[in-house]
């Protein structure tokens, strides 16, 4: 089951806190996360991995990124 969280047009530590919650509901074992600058891709991957997720891909399109990340078996 995957999850969208839209982070765009937020700035930090929002996409952040929205990335941790998805994942601290622990309802899904897949998280698509939708950001619009550099920071917010870099802090989101660092607080996912921090939580034990891996970072699966990256999407750049324009200014915006989709970050797929999943929960680490």
């Amino acid at each position: 089951m995957r999850k969208t969280i839209d982070a765009r047009g937020l700035s930090c530590p929002q996409p952040v806190l929205m990335t941790l919650d998805g994942i601290k509901a622990g309802d899904t074992t897949k998280l698509e996360i939708l950001v619009d600058t550099d920071t917010s891709k870099e802090n989101v991957t660092r607080a996912a991995e921090s939580q034990g997720w891996t970072v699966s891909d990256v999407h750049e399109e324009g200014v915006e990124y989709t970050l797929t990340i999943t929960k680490k078996d």
